[in-house]
């Protein structure tokens, strides 16, 4: 069955809309997925609910490959190359039968495949593609299932050593070093471990006694593995080679870019920085994985109230938009978010990014080289000879950049920029001590939006949790809240490694400019004084927006108070 035919039958079931279908199709095209990948990518239909209709179609059995322990015997019957170019993989042996997860139970062409390749007649299951893929990695990459015991097998510590005084000496050591076999499969092991664990960050310390790594997965730091202390300066060395950096310096910090090629034209970015500590070279790599990366506004957290808001501030024709939080926080995905929802052939978009974390098609993105002298300041002049419509700027440091931004704002362009503040109206008090007059501000501000990320409870192991009011209370609910609340938490299983969690949710603070608020800016009233009228006005804090998401069931007590402060001064 064609992908348009099962499109049209999910269409006719009332599963998704016609126009979630033409979306789906243009994504498809775009990207050369199936279909079923580019309707649950986008939302429109989970997996689950694509799985069941297929096996209905096709009667045939649905199976959840989680929940299967597949015979290694078994996997080597089929290649892997086999598996991802037909979206399969084995999953038991009947006598003469090989029982099959396939995505399109109706592949012809790939259950021959099978039959010609491994002499076993073919008895077709159905599964989803994103379970299949995520199955193929479990089982085919050797690279992230080898053990730590198995990697470092052979390699012969004593024979470590090194002049920490001979800085030139070494490196050329090091360069030897970092090629051989055990240290380059610990660092692609180190790589692809962090992938497939879903973090946002590696951390590589060295300290006295011992060398950590550490993966920062939905938020939260969690130890890896301690590698041999004597393998510091040469996985480091690795890492700094594969980001093109200078291995003899290792005093001053260097940035760089590793860009990993994981097959079926999935490729991964790792943002390295490498910075000088007294017991060695500690790195930090950011994963930047455009495929995860979610420009759907209605899909990242904001409640109805607060997308209408944003969504009206970033479509005025001039204007500024201010996204606060710390680092780390989600700032770069909601701007980017924005921006492609403006992005459109009538429009002229320029942003200044330190750095460009993602290639966005249509925006004209430049890269800050502070070293050279093109800062945000001078990116920003030159933006503005550029025939601009839209200008985002990736931050506001000083009052230069505040100033050209503010003057950008008023002379009919829209201006998108980020602060570090804890909330929206400190936001207002941040301009101000950089120097940017008071009425610039009520002038030019459309609005600002803080913002954090809480942990997700994890949807396969999510209970109902006990219910303490006191501590309630304490968090912020109301006693009406605190009634018919019905809380959850996560109990733990091998899906989010035990944590109870798995994924993030954004909590957000829309606060529009409303003349109200604009007045008391000019009359000169505290952070504090602005925080009780956007509250008057029915603006929901990062803890009233986190609240909402525990009624939900989406996250937990302890989550919203790890990431937000209560609103009682």
């Amino acid at each position: 069955m064609s992908s348009d035919r099962i499109g049209e039958l999910l269409v006719r079931q009332k599963l998704i809309s016609l126009q979630q279908l033409r979306k789906a199709q243009e994504t498809q095209r775009k990207e050369g997925t199936s279909l079923g990948y580019a309707l649950a990518k986008m939302g429109f239909i989970s997996d689950d609910q694509i799985t069941d209709f297929l096996s209905q179609q096709y009667r045939v059995q649905a199976v959840d490959l989680k929940e299967y322990e597949i015979d290694p015997e078994v996997i080597k019957l089929i290649s892997q190359e086999m598996c991802e170019r037909h979206k399969i993989i084995p999953v038991s042996r009947a006598g003469s039968s090989l029982i099959v997860a396939m995505a399109d139970p109706s592949n012809l062409h790939a259950i021959d495949d099978i039959k010609f390749t491994t002499g076993y007649n073919v008895e077709p299951v159905v599964s989803s593609e994103n379970s299949i893929t995520e199955a193929i990695e479990r089982y085919y990459s050797t690279e992230t299932n080898i053990s730590y015991d198995e990697i470092m097998e052979g390699f012969d510590e004593e024979e470590i050593e090194f002049a920490e005084d001979d800085l030139d000496g070494e490196s050329i050591d090091l360069e030897k070093l970092s090629a051989d076999a055990p240290v380059i499969r610990l660092c692609n092991a180190i790589l692809l471990s962090a992938i497939k664990k879903g973090a946002s960050d590696i951390h590589l310390e060295p300290y006295e006694k011992v060398l950590r790594v550490r993966y920062r997965i939905d938020g939260v730091l969690h130890d890896e593995m301690h590698p041999p202390l004597k393998l510091k300066n040469a996985i480091a060395s690795r890492f700094k080679i594969m980001a093109s950096l200078d291995i003899s310096e290792r005093r001053l910090p260097q940035d760089g870019r590793i860009k990993l090629k994981l097959g079926k034209g999935r490729e991964m970015d790792f943002r390295v920085n490498a910075l000088p500590t007294i017991w060695g070279e500690k790195i930090v790599m950011r994963l930047l994985d455009k495929g995860n990366l979610q420009l759907d506004m209605t899909k990242l957290g904001f409640e109805q109230k607060q997308l209408v808001d944003f969504q009206a501030a970033i479509h005025k024709p001039f204007g500024m938009v201010l996204v606060t939080g710390p680092t780390g926080s989600g700032k770069t995905t909601t701007l980017y978010s924005a921006l492609s929802d403006l992005n459109k052939v009538t429009t002229n978009i320029s942003t200044a990014e330190d750095p460009v974390e993602y290639n966005l098609m249509g925006i004209n993105q430049v890269q800050m080289h502070d070293d050279i002298g093109l800062n945000f300041a001078a990116a920003l002049r030159a933006f503005l000879r550029q025939d601009p419509d839209i200008i985002m700027v990736g931050e506001i440091r000083d009052f230069e950049t505040g100033e050209i931004a503010v003057k950008a704002a008023l002379t009919g362009h829209l201006v998108l920029s980020t602060l570090h503040t804890n909330d929206a109206p400190g936001t207002v008090s941040r301009l101000l001590n950089m120097g940017v007059e008071p009425f610039l501000v009520t002038a030019s501000v459309n609005l600002i939006l803080a913002q954090r990320l809480a942990r997700k409870i994890c949807s396969d192991c999510k209970v109902e949790a006990e219910i303490d009011p006191a501590a309630l209370a304490t968090a912020g609910f109301s006693e009406e809240q605190i009634k018919r609340a019905k809380l959850f938490k996560g109990s733990g299983c091998r899906t989010c490694g035990d944590s109870g969690y798995k994924g993030r949710i954004a909590l957000y603070e829309v606060m529009p400019m409303t003349d109200r608020l604009k007045e008391m800016v000019l009359q000169g009233a505290s952070s504090a004084e602005l925080k009780q009228e956007m509250i008057a006005e029915g603006v929901n804090t990062l803890r009233l927006s986190g609240i909402s998401k525990i009624l939900e069931g989406v996250t937990t007590v302890e989550e919203v108070c790890r990431v937000t402060v209560s609103d009682k001064s």
